[in-house]
C-alpha cells in the first residue's frame, strides 16, 4: 500500500479560488447550509468573487490552505485538502462579511442565519479583541488526516503571538477539534451552532 505523503500548509492565492467553491461545496453538504448557499453555477461564482474581493481588498482577512504535495488538480496544481479564512479585524473595521446576495439566494434567510451568528458572537466575546475563525473546510478526501487540526493551529499561534482571544462558529460535529486547540462551547441550550472562544494560550474563557 502506497504511503501517503504529510499534507503541508501554504498561504492561500487567488488562483486558488475556483477550487476553494468546489471544496466548500464538497465539505459543507447540511441541508440547512444548502438553502442559504443552493449549489447553482450562479451562487458558486458570487462566493469565488467575494473570496477573490477579500484576497485582493481585506489584507486583515488571512486565507491559508493545506495542499497534497502528491495529488494535482486540473490545472497540474497541487490539490487543496481544506483551507481557513481567519479574520483578524474587528467587525467595525472589517465592514460586511459578504457582498450583497446574489438573486438565486434568499436574501431573508440568508440575512437571519448570519445575524444569529453574530448576535451569538457578541453575547460570548462582547468588546473583546479577537480574532474570527470565518471558514475552514476540509474535503471529504481527506478527513482525520490532521488538515483541519494545522489550520486552526496556525490561527491559535497567530492570536498567542499577538495575545489576541479567538472565535468560531462551530458545528456540533466539528466542535472536538476546536476544544483540542482550548475553545469552549458558550451556545445557549437548543442551538445547532456551538458559540467557541478560546483565550490566550489554552486559557479558560471569564
Amino acid at each position: 500500500m502506497a504511503t501517503k505523503a504529510p499534507l503541508q500548509l501554504e498561504p492561500l492565492t487567488l488562483e486558488d479560488t475556483p477550487a476553494l467553491t468546489e471544496l466548500w461545496f464538497a465539505a459543507f453538504t447540511d441541508p440547512e447550509l444548502r438553502r442559504v448557499f443552493p449549489d447553482t453555477p450562479a451562487v458558486r461564482q458570487w462566493l469565488t468573487d467575494a473570496n477573490q474581493h477579500d484576497l485582493t481588498h481585506k489584507p486583515f482577512q488571512k486565507y491559508i490552505k493545506v495542499i497534497d504535495p502528491i495529488s494535482t488538480d486540473q490545472q497540474g496544481r497541487p490539490r487543496i485538502a481544506a483551507y481557513a479564512k481567519w479574520d483578524t479585524s474587528m467587525p467595525e473595521e472589517r465592514g460586511g462579511r459578504y457582498p450583497p446576495w446574489h438573486e438565486e439566494m434568499s436574501a431573508s434567510l440568508c440575512d437571519e442565519f448570519f445575524r444569529k451568528e453574530e448576535e451569538n458572537r457578541i453575547r460570548v466575546m462582547g468588546e473583546k479583541k479577537h480574532f474570527y475563525l470565518d471558514t475552514v473546510a476540509t474535503h471529504p478526501d481527506y478527513q482525520r488526516r490532521g488538515a483541519g487540526s494545522m489550520l486552526v493551529g496556525w490561527g491559535c499561534d497567530l492570536a498567542d503571538s499577538q495575545g489576541v482571544l479567538a472565535y468560531v462558529d462551530a458545528s456540533k460535529d466539528g466542535a472536538p477539534l476546536y476544544a483540542k486547540f482550548g475553545f469552549v462551547d458558550y451556545s445557549m441550550p437548543g442551538e445547532e451552532i456551538a458559540s467557541m472562544a478560546r483565550m490566550v494560550g489554552k486559557q479558560p474563557y471569564a
